[in-house]
Parts: structure tokens; C-alpha cells; sequence
């Protein structure tokens, strides 16, 4: 059974024209290498920016653009890693069809049921941040939506029971009542996803024009409120640089992460990707430095334009014209916000239903996932399950619990990547295709620790002391940098013996490092969706595997 855990797909079943490592019915070939840097900035620029990023300002301050460069750094390398897969295995699947060519079909229905909390769970997160401005929208129109059609109902339970004031609480005193039951939902969030859920099924292509249509519009409402900020601040605002120390900075890790978290769904379009072994590689690192230079110059202007302790809101960009007086900005910005998270929410409804074809080609689901719509050519069974899969959760959860819990799942399919990647032979470098170069990593790996290690010791006096004292008040955080250090020595040890690549190395080693970030509770709740993917798999895929089948 052990063996029959491991068994890989053969990667050398990927060198045809079409790439097509599962089988099945071929999807239509629409996407150039600016459409797919444009899904990438669409699935980057939204609920990261326009939401998430204001908790990640109030935890670092100013010194949050550190925490940006880190992930960017982290990203940048995994995309390099993303990339020379798009470039041997283009087929749609994303990081669950890698892990199936290296790591083998137990991790790869691991990734593939952690990027469902990515792709679909994420998904809910940035519907209910897309809800939120677009009331505010309204709201500048002067219309109004009862509060009770604008909050969902954890929300509003919770502010009753703390009667804290505030939206929540006058939802749950507005509402009307069916028996005892309050009816309280989030309309708003519930609509934009079945529109989109619609868009999607109907075609690439139409998904595509739209796409492209509103990057362009919300990058050019980012530059304008980066343009008029600048104007705003104040760098007395920047003093202290890390209010809460670097424990700070690194506590905003789950909020930052999930703006990078989009990237990667550039690469389950490689199916629909004219020339993916080129093209795909080229849309993930173009999308990933626009969308990181974008985030830095944002965060400097937010942090500078007021006092960091002001930023701990679910909508930043607004809440600094606000408080700035700058009232003629916040139309602006509820639209940038409003057409941002839109296409967010579209990229990510792409995403899932190709993940999930791809492990029903594989026979890991039934056979319905996998279908194909003879008129629009997309994955049509699919793409319905995942909008119910993101709309039937809106009306019993919120955005807090959402948030930590898809970055902890991203971060994790970050680092089985990087690790496949090393798993990889080495192969020559071919006209037209995207080839990582392999850096020697036998001495620089063991050299970068000893160094790391050694600056810490002289620069952060007491460091490890730290992390030994259980009382601390970043003791959960402690506890995952005490299995950091050792693991990141064994890294060091493999790649000095195996001769392992640098780029690749350091990818896993950051992303690692990111996962300290992520607290007990995180750990534990994805501990727990993963117990239960298992359960699913030895349920059904492990026994309808084609690769199971085959043997047998």
C-alpha cells in the first residue's frame, strides 16, 4: 500500500503538442501571454489590497513593507518554480498535477484539497470584502441596503452577543423573522457570485475581455490613489518604523500572503494557453513584479498618510481619504475596490473547476467533474459546484475566520512546488520554452544559514532565549521557529549533498519561514481539513485512481 500511495504520473506523457497529461476532452486555446499576466494582476490586485492590507498595516506599521518584500522575495522564487512546471507539465491542474509528476498521488490529492480553501474558500473571503464596498457605493449614490441584507449572520450573532454597536448589531435588531430564525445574509456577496459563477461557465473567452477590461480600470484607479496620497504624507507618520517589532511585522503574515495568493491561478489556464511551455511562465513573473512594486508603494502611502494604530479597518484606501478629508476620493476608490475584487472572484471561479478536472480525469473524483460543455467549452459540472461551494458558505460564516485559513493552505502548496521542483531530472534547455537555471547550491545554501544564524545571534541578543520561554507574548509564533531553524538546516544538509538548485531551495526555505507565521489555531483547523480530504480520498480516489487501476 505504501508504493500504491506514491505512484506518480509519468512526466514524460506531457511532450505532445497539447500537453495533455490527464486525457480527456480538450479545452479551447484562447489565452496569449498578455491575458494571462492580466488574469494574474486581476487574481493579485483585490481583496489584498482594497481590504486585507489594513490589518496588515495595523500589526507591522510602517515596517509592513518588509513583511512585502519577503513574500514578493518568496513568491518571486516560487514563481520561478510554478514556471519551470508550466513549461514541462502544461496541462491544467496547477500545483495538484505537479505534485502528482513529483511527489506522487497522495500529496497530490493533499494540494489539490488545499486549493480548494484557496480557490473557493478564498473565494468567500473576497465576496464578503467585495459586498462591503459595494454598499458604500451605493451609499454614495444615496441608496441603502438594510442592514440585514448587507451582513452575514456570524457577524451579526457576534455583535449582539457583545452587544458591540455598529452594523452587525443593528442587522440582528432590523431583521425580519421566520419562526425564531432571523433572516440575516449577505445579499450583495451572494449575487456577485452567481454572476460570476455564470460568466465563467459560459466561456474563456468572455471571461477573458472582462478581465482584461477591468485590470486595466483598477490599475489605473491604484495609480491615482497612489498619485494623490503621495500628496498627503507625512513622514513623522513613518517614526516609529516597527511599532510592534518584527513580531509585528511577521504577525500580519496570513493578511499579507493572501494578496499574493492569486498568482498561481495563471497556470490551471495552461490547457487554454496558446503557447503555455512560453507564455505561462512569462504571465506568473510579469503579474508578480507589477503586482509587488504596486502593494510597497501602496502600503508607504497608507502608512504615511496616517498613523498606523488608524488602519486596523476592512477598508484601508478609503478609511486614509476619509480621515485626510479627501472626500471626492472615496467614490473612486469604492469603484477601484468594487471592479478589483470582481475580477478577483473571476479568476479564482477559474481556478477551481480546472483543479477539479484535472483530478477527475485522474479518476480521484467522479467522473461528472471532469465534463466538458460542448457549446462553451469549459468545464460546465465543475464550475456550478464550485459557485455553491463559495455561495452556500456566505450565509453561515465571515471574513475573519476565511482569511488565515486560505493563506495557511496557499503557503502550503507554495512549498510542496518548490520541493517538486528538486524532485525534477535535470533536462536541457529547449528553443520556446521556459527553462530555471540550476545555480549551484552545495555551498551557497549552508553559507546563507551559518550567516542567518550567526546575525541573529550577534544582532538579536536573547533570540533563541526567546523562543525557549513558553510565556512569551509570541509564544505560539515561537513554536513554529523552533521547528523552522532545524528544518531549515536539514534543507541546508540535502542540497549540499544532493546538489540541489538554488533558486528552488530558497523558495522552499522562505515559504517555510512564512509558515511561522501562521498561529496554533490555523495549524490546527487546516490539521483538520486535511483529515477529512484524507478520509475522502481513501473513500473513493485511492480505489478509482487510473494509476490504481492500471496495476491492478
Amino acid at each position: 500500500m505504501r508504493t500504491s500511495l506514491f505512484r506518480k504520473k509519468p512526466i514524460d506523457t506531457v511532450s505532445g503538442s497539447e500537453g495533455e497529461i490527464h486525457g480527456g476532452d480538450a479545452l479551447g486555446r484562447h489565452l496569449t501571454v498578455r491575458d494571462l499576466t492580466f488574469f494574474g494582476i486581476a487574481a493579485i490586485i483585490g481583496a489584498g489590497s482594497f481590504s486585507s492590507m489594513g490589518q496588515a498595516c495595523f500589526s507591522g506599521g510602517p515596517g509592513v513593507i518588509m513583511l512585502f518584500v519577503i513574500c514578493g522575495i518568496a513568491c518571486g522564487f516560487t514563481a520561478l518554480c510554478y514556471a519551470e512546471f508550466a513549461a514541462r507539465v502544461p496541462a491544467s491542474g496547477s500545483a495538484y498535477t505537479y505534485a502528482y509528476v513529483s511527489f506522487g498521488e497522495l500529496f497530490a490529492w493533499i494540494i489539490g484539497w488545499a486549493l480548494l480553501m484557496e480557490y473557493s474558500i478564498g473565494n468567500i473571503y473576497v465576496a464578503f470584502s467585495w459586498s462591503g464596498y459595494f454598499t458604500n457605493l451605493l451609499e454614495g449614490f444615496g441608496l441603502h441596503m438594510p442592514e440585514w441584507l448587507s451582513t452575514n449572520y456570524r457577524s451579526a450573532h457576534a455583535a449582539f452577543d457583545a452587544g458591540t454597536a455598529g452594523e452587525g448589531l443593528l442587522a440582528w435588531n432590523a431583521a425580519p423573522m421566520v419562526g425564531s430564525l432571523r433572516i440575516i445574509f449577505d445579499l450583495p456577496a451572494v449575487v456577485i457570485n452567481t454572476l460570476i459563477t455564470w460568466l465563467v461557465y459560459v466561456g474563456v473567452k468572455e471571461s477573458r475581455n472582462v478581465s482584461n477590461a477591468m485590470v486595466m480600470v483598477k490599475l489605473a484607479i491604484i495609480v491615482l490613489v497612489i498619485i494623490v496620497g503621495i500628496t498627503y504624507v507625512d513622514i513623522s507618520n513613518w517614526t516609529p518604523f516597527m511599532p510592534n517589532g518584527f513580531g509585528g511585522v511577521m504577525a500580519g503574515v496570513s493578511a499579507v500572503f493572501f494578496a499574493y495568493i492569486g498568482f498561481d491561478a495563471v497556470s490551471t489556464l495552461a490547457e487554454e494557453s496558446k503557447n503555455p511551455q512560453r507564455d505561462l511562465p512569462r504571465g506568473m513573473i510579469y503579474s508578480l513584479v507589477i503586482c509587488t512594486t504596486v502593494y510597497i508603494a501602496l502600503a508607504l502611502v497608507l502608512t504615511g498618510m496616517v498613523d498606523w494604530s488608524l488602519l486596523g479597518v476592512s477598508d484601508p484606501l478609503a478609511e486614509v481619504f476619509e480621515l485626510r478629508g479627501v472626500k471626492w476620493m472615496l467614490f473612486i476608490v469604492s469603484i477601484g475596490a468594487v471592479v478589483a475584487m470582481t475580477s478577483v472572484l473571476l479568476v479564482f471561479q477559474m481556478g477551481q473547476p480546472r483543479i477539479w478536472m484535472s483530478m477527475s480525469r485522474d479518476g480521484l473524483l467522479p467522473k461528472r467533474f471532469s465534463s466538458i460543455h460542448p457549446k462553451y467549452k469549459t468545464p460546465g459540472f465543475s464550475t456550478i459546484m464550485t459557485g455553491l461551494v463559495v455561495g452556500v458558505p456566505i450565509f453561515f460564516t465571515d471574513e475573519n475566520f476565511i482569511l488565515d485559513f486560505t493563506s495557511i493552505a496557499t503557503l502550503f502548496a507554495f512549498v510542496l512546488v518548490c520541493g517538486g521542483v528538486l524532485m525534477l531530472p535535470r533536462r536541457e534547455k529547449e528553443k520556446g520554452r521556459f527553462h530555471l537555471p540550476h545555480m549551484n547550491s552545495r555551498w551557497t545554501t549552508p553559507v546563507l544559514y551559518a550567516a542567518s544564524f550567526a546575525a541573529v545571534l550577534v544582532f538579536v541578543p536573547g533570540y533563541f532565549t526567546d523562543l525557549l520561554d513558553v510565556s512569551h507574548e509570541n509564544a505560539q509564533q515561537n513554536i513554529s521557529l523552533l521547528v523552522f531553524w532545524p528544518l531549515a538546516l536539514i534543507i541546508a544538509v540535502l542540497a549540499h549533498v544532493k546538489d540541489w538548485s538554488l533558486i528552488p531551495v530558497l523558495g522552499l526555505t522562505s515559504c517555510c519561514y512564512l509558515l511561522t507565521g501562521m498561529a496554533v489555531s490555523n495549524w490546527a483547523w487546516f490539521a483538520a481539513w486535511l483529515i477529512i480530504g484524507l478520509c475522502c480520498y481513501f473513500a473513493y480516489g485511492y480505489r478509482n485512481s487510473k494509476l490504481a487501476l492500471k496495476q491492478g
